[in-house]
């Protein structure tokens, strides 16, 4: 058998959310690429159509299903109508993102707790759904929750601290997941990425261009992350060459935790 054959992903199927786009996209795409049918979840249906179409041209099956992930009634349905199309092998929780820069003295309760949900809630549900079917078909299972760098350093010179919360949160549910699944062959691993410029950091830069340039100038490798780099990580964690990983939180910044 080559090395190579450990990281095929053939009769695989893929669920992720926020998968159309950035980073989301590129795992996908990579997934698909190592042989897997994909199950894209997102709010934008022109960008959905987008992916699965380019899923598609790697002769790999490709299913839309449009919903918003962070409101709890709509990822359960979505949750659910994923599982209708068949059994799950591998789940990404990809969906997230800080949004705001709002102060914790001035964060209103409801706005923390949308945002809690988005980041968190969202991961909870998705995983207490497939990964209970995972279970119960009794064929192991791969988790991968896209936390961040800030599950372990505060962001600097940007408020909006419930990301750090979530995300801190969110890698503590992974090793707690990646303990309790163990006996049924499920490992849930993390993946912490630093700085990738996505379309939400892309905005960021038009807005707080001098938090951007910032983090920048503090990566020892000089540069954000593209999200094509986070591909090879993801099939990595979604393939049998990871199966005694998990519980791991894999950092992947250029360095910036590092100083």
């Amino acid at each position: 058998m080559s090395i190579f054959d450990r990281f095929r992903l053939t009769g695989k199927r893929l669920f992720i959310t926020g998968g159309s786009r950035g980073l989301g996209r590129e795992m996908a795409l990579a997934i698909a690429d190592a042989g897997a049918d994909v199950i894209l979840v997102g709010r934008d249906m022109e960008s959905l159509e987008k992916t699965a179409s380019d899923i598609r041209v790697l002769g790999r099956q490709a299913w839309i299903l449009q919903g918003d992930v962070g409101l709890p009634a709509e990822c359960e349905e979505v949750c659910n109508k994923a599982l209708a199309l068949g059994p799950i092998d591998i789940l990404i929780n990809n969906v997230g993102g800080r949004r705001e820069n709002i102060p914790t003295q001035d964060m209103p309760l409801e706005k923390w707790r949308a945002l809690m949900d988005l980041n968190l809630t969202s991961a909870f549900l998705c995983t207490k759904i497939i990964g209970k079917a995972m279970i119960e078909r009794a064929q192991g299972g791969r988790i991968i929750n896209i936390a961040s760098i800030n599950s372990l350093v505060a962001g600097r010179a940007i408020a909006g601290r419930h990301y750090e919360t979530a995300k801190g949160a969110l890698l503590q549910f992974t090793r707690a997941t990646a303990v309790d699944w163990a006996p049924y062959r499920i490992t849930a691993n993390a993946i912490l990425p630093g700085g990738f410029m996505t379309e939400p950091n892309q905005r960021w830069a038009k807005i707080h261009p001098e938090v951007i340039a910032t983090f920048k100038s503090q990566i020892p490798l000089g540069d954000y992350g593209q999200p094509e780099d986070l591909g090879p990580l993801a099939v990595y964690l979604a393939s049998d060459a990871s199966r005694y990983m998990t519980g791991a939180a894999l950092v992947i910044d250029g360095g910036y935790t590092l100083w």
